[in-house]
């Protein structure tokens, strides 16, 4: 591509990716995106087919996000999420402490399986609930969402689509998974409780919280989602060690339970199908065509080419650099182009398995230090803002600065190895 039109790409695809992070003009964030890839292709900087061939890279992210959504919306509207939080409010015993920590284990639980974008979006409104009726300041259990979305989600390859979007067709069967990331996220989601606990201490110490809360009651349209998750889970886990690729399982799978339960209470799919973020589909499909402009224009040619001289020199340097590096520019440009370039340099170039991990974790990982880091905290800050909570970025960034790099460090210590 000649220096000119390799230039206005770049200008495109730089103005496209601020205006998902920013959202200016409050228009949808898939608008940018679609805008962007759009622009490239009108323009003639990149073909239509290569446009295409880059949506279709994207086709099991999208199948793997669609079933995850519905599921997701599933447990939401059958009040699973509202009776986890209820039941670590009654558990707590009154104790802001024991409360916070109750809080995050089912953080865990939900990122794990259910993927960060969930506890974004629907464990958030729950938390913020089961707080007020316990009598608390919601804050510091909002925290929670935000942090442990991101610590978490490379326990598991289904626990991110970032995860998918870095290894796509090359993901790792889920023996070789654990091996690479059960270490590393066991530090990252102890490390951020650590820091992240300590940073609300005085918080939760001026706290006074009922002994007990209304417990909302769990249907059987709520049992049967629950066992529906469970069900999701051993399949997907069993698809990861036959290295099946997980989009189709998992949409197949969010079908299957969502018409179970929907048919056992014999509700209309209507109100469920309406509020899915569909807008996440368009979204992630434009920054796949973005990234394939990058392609055509040799950028990823030429990181390509400063790794494989770098691997040769120190490849676990290397490691430690690209980690770092995915981190940083995560909370740039936002995590999911990110991954998407960090899924094409894997893909074009041999990058030891050490390498390619911290990348993931870079990426998974990074998000915690400021609001635009990841889509999921994005998702975290417009569920806030729907309760009149308002968190700015410079005080997410002050307690981001102190959660995110310990528990990076030590993820990429177990991970570069």
């Amino acid at each position: 591509m000649p220096p000119t039109e390799a230039l206005l790409a770049w200008t495109i695809i730089v103005v496209a990716t601020t205006g998902v992070i920013t959202n200016p003009f409050r228009l949808p964030e898939a608008a940018w995106a679609v805008a962007g890839a759009a622009l490239l292709v009108l323009l003639g900087l990149l073909p239509w087919n290569d446009a295409l061939n880059g949506m279709r890279k994207g086709i099991d992210v999208y199948l793997f996000l669609i079933g995850m959504m519905l599921v997701a919306e599933l447990a939401r509207l059958e009040g699973l999420f509202d009776y986890l939080a209820a039941y670590a409010v009654e558990h707590a015993r009154g104790s802001p402490q024991r409360l916070f920590l109750l809080l995050y284990a089912v953080g865990i639980l939900v990122t794990v399986l259910l993927s960060n974008d969930a506890t974004a979006i629907v464990l958030t409104p729950a938390v913020y609930a089961a707080t007020r009726a316990a009598g608390a300041a919601p804050l510091p259990y909002l925290l929670i969402c935000a942090f442990i979305a991101n610590a978490a989600s490379f326990v598991l390859p289904i626990s991110n689509p970032a995860n998918l979007v870095v290894f796509g067709a090359r993901m790792p069967h889920l023996a070789e998974w654990l091996r690479q990331f059960a270490l590393p996220s066991v530090a990252s989601i102890i490390v951020t409780y650590v820091v992240l606990r300590r940073t609300q201490r005085r918080a939760l110490a001026e706290e006074n919280i009922e002994t007990s809360a209304p417990k909302p009651h769990l249907g059987r349209g709520g049992k049967l989602t629950a066992l529906g998750i469970g069900a999701i889970a051993i399949v997907l886990l069993t698809a990861s060690a036959l290295d099946v690729q997980l989009g189709l399982p998992t949409f197949l799978c969010g079908l299957v339970t969502a018409a179970g339960v929907l048919t056992l209470n014999r509700q209309s799919p209507w109100p469920l199908i309406r509020h899915v973020s569909w807008g996440v589909i368009p979204l992630v499909a434009g920054l796949f065509v973005m990234v394939e402009a990058l392609v055509a224009t040799g950028v990823i040619g030429r990181l390509s080419a400063i790794l494989h001289d770098a691997v040769a020199q120190s490849a676990p340097l290397t490691a430690w650099g690209l980690g770092l590096v995915a981190a940083l520019a995560g909370n740039i440009a936002n995590n999911l182009p990110v991954g998407l370039i960090a899924g094409s340099i894997a893909t074009n170039d041999h990058l030891p398995p050490s390498a390619v991990s911290a990348m993931l974790i870079g990426v998974d990982l990074g998000p915690n230090l400021s609001i635009t880091g990841s889509l999921a905290t994005i998702l975290w800050l417009a569920a806030l803002r729907r309760e009149k909570i308002d968190i700015g970025a410079w005080r997410f960034l002050k307690i981001g600065a102190l959660v995110m790099p310990p528990a990076l460090i030590a993820a990429l210590a177990a991970a570069i190895r």
